[in-house]
Order: structure tokens, then sequence, then C-alpha cells
């Protein structure tokens, strides 16, 4: 798999180079600037690019407008966004661009080496890896007569889950019940967030996205 990084820490840059050439990546670039960053997509590009969030001149969101510029001129191209604490707004705007190929996490969990290589592989498989201290805040700006309110606890677990982008057999994992009992709380939520079977919606995808259009900031 191939990958570019685009981090302005040289150490952790080097250090993700590092990790990821151990595991078998071919680290095609790794970077410091979004201007080397976009050029070395558009020159060759990559499966998957690894954006931290806040780059130079300002060290604002020139990490998160150039993974949404990628985006928009390499479709097919999994970003996986690295933060140093959660920025609600730069993860909204990434994902508006679409939930597929897309992951936001806490440069923290670098650090737990098989979580974040987890994560990377999901991204770049086209799933999402959604930090979840991320979903937690999201969860706990929902408006009033959300949809969302109607979900038991458990469901609202579960959906969490979905939306950093675990499978159901990961989530029956973290929550240690049976692969059946997650399958129920999913037809449940389908049924009161009113998600009826088509040929054309992804009702995972679309659990996903009323989650997250119900913070009000999508």
């Amino acid at each position: 798999m191939r990958v570019v990084i685009a981090e302005d820490d040289a150490l952790l840059r080097a250090g993700l180079e590092l990790l990821l050439r151990g595991e078998g990546f071919e680290v095609v670039a790794a970077v410091a600037t979004p201007d080397a960053f976009l050029a070395a997509v558009d020159e060759d590009p990559p499966d998957i690019a690894i954006v931290d969030v806040r780059m130079p001149p300002t060290h604002t969101d020139e990490g998160i407008k150039a993974a949404v510029a990628a985006r928009r001129r390499h479709p097919e191209l999994a970003v996986l966004v690295l933060s140093a604490y959660v920025e609600e707004s730069f993860a909204t705007d990434l994902l508006a661009e679409g939930t597929a190929g897309i992951g936001y996490l806490l440069k923290e969990r670098v650090g737990r080496v098989e979580r974040f290589l987890e994560a990377l592989g999901r991204v770049a498989e086209g799933g999402t890896a959604i930090d979840p201290e991320l979903v937690a805040q999201l969860f706990a700006h929902r408006r009033a007569d959300d949809p969302l309110d109607r979900l038991t606890p458990r469901e609202r677990d579960v959906l969490a889950l979905m939306a950093e982008g675990l499978g159901n057999v990961a989530i029956a994992q973290r929550l240690v019940v049976t692969e059946g009992a997650v399958h129920k709380h999913i037809r449940n939520i389908f049924a009161k967030l009113d998600l009826r079977p088509t040929e054309h919606t992804d009702r995972r995808v679309a659990a996903v996205l009323r989650y997250l259009e119900s913070t009000g900031r999508q």
C-alpha cells in the first residue's frame, strides 16, 4: 500500500515513516508543508494520505484544507487526518466531502500501534475511522428533539462505534456482546431513524450521516 505523509513535526513524521515502512507500506513521500503534500499527491497519487490538521505557515487549518483539496482533485484518495486534539469544525469540514475512505484520529492514537494500523487499513479500504473522543463530543452536542433521542443507551453505543467505522464483529468484541445482538441493535437503529431499505442507499452509511447531521454542524 502506497502512502504520503504530511506532518510538519519532524520527529513524528520520521516516526510514522519508520513505522509504516516496517509494516510493509511504501512511503511515496513524507513532507512538511501543504504545498509539498499536494504536489506529491498530484505527481504520484498514493492509496492513502496521512495529514496533520495544523501545518505551516499559520498552523491553523492548512492541513485540513489541503486534505479536502486533495480529495477533490483525486476522489479515490483515502485520507487519514491526525490532530493534537478534537476540533469538531475541522472534522465535519472533512466529512462533508463524503465519509468513504476518511479518517480523523487524535495523534495520541499513533502510539497505540495496533489500533492505529487497524484504522489506517480500514480507511485505505474505503471505510471510516473517527476518533471516539470526537464521536463523544458530537453526541454531547445533539440538538433538542433529536431523532437520536429515540435510541436506547446501548443503541447509541452501537451507533457511536459505527460512526468510528467499526464493523459488526469489531463492535461485538468492543461491547462484549454477540454479533447477533449487534445485528438486532442495528435493525432497531434503522427503524427508529426511519431508514428503510432501498436499492440506492446504504442504511449503515445513512445512519452515520444522520448521526453526524444531528450535531447541526454538517
